[in-house]
Formats: structure tokens, sequence, C-alpha cells
């Protein structure tokens, strides 16, 4: 249990792969654009406080497997690294007006998996071993 995050009254182990495109796909996440958002996404998780396991970008999308605190959520973390990653991005590099001249960088949406060494057979397992040895009356089942 040492690779599990431990904050104030919380014991965490929240991973999550999580994947999102340029918009159109548009193959320009390469050279110096594609070192700068590897840059940039390196950045933000730092300031976050979410650790990177493994990344990769793309020339069209991004693939990231992150750990993050219990505190913080999938969507939000999402906007964050998104939002900054387009709006430096285009600011550093003024080209990309022409292809992308309504500002929006990345494509709407994303995909995100949740990760780790539990599986769903595994928690039911624990489940009904509790249902089972505690003689308990207040015992209920959520079914």
């Amino acid at each position: 249990m040492g690779n599990q995050r431990t904050n104030g009254h919380t014991v965490s182990r929240l991973r999550v792969h999580i994947v999102w495109s340029t918009k159109y796909r548009y193959k320009v996440l390469v050279g110096d654009i594609q070192q700068r958002c590897r840059k940039l996404l390196i950045q933000i998780c730092d300031s976050e406080d979410i650790v990177i396991l493994k990344g990769f970008v793309s020339k069209d999308h991004i693939h990231m497997h992150i750990e993050y605190r219990p505190s913080q959520d999938i969507i939000s973390i999402v906007k964050k690294l998104k939002g900054r990653t387009s709006r430096k991005i285009q600011q550093e590099f003024p080209m990309l007006k022409k292809q992308y001249w309504g500002r929006h960088f990345w494509a709407i949406g994303f995909g995100c998996w949740s990760t780790g060494n539990i599986t769903d057979k595994m928690v039911n397992e624990y489940l009904e071993h509790h249902r089972k040895s505690g003689n308990d009356t207040t015992n209920f089942i959520l079914e």
C-alpha cells in the first residue's frame, strides 16, 4: 500500500487514462509545437499536483495516464490541460491562426478510462464477503 496518496484524512490511488485530439484532427503537434505542448502539460500537472505516470504527444492527439487527488475531478483536470495549452500554443505560434480561426485548438470532448489494480470482480467479492460474514442486521444490500 506504499503507492497510495495520503493527504489529511484521505488515502487514495486515483488513476485515469485520458485522450483528446486537435480540432479537425489536424496533424499540427510536430516539432516545436509538440515540444512546447509537452512542456506545458508537464508544468500544468506539476502546478496542480497531478502525477503523470505516462504520456504521449502524437501529431493530432494526446494520451496521458495520470494520478490525481480525490479533491480533483476529471472534467476540471482536462479543462485546465486543454484550456491552458490551447491559449499558450496559439499565442506562441501565430501561424496556427489560419487553421484555428475560431481560437479553438482542441476538439470538443475527451475520452477517459479509470485504471488501477482493483477489478470489478475483486470489489464484488469483497462486498459479498462482508455481506455474508457479518450477522449484523444493520447491513443492507444496495441493488
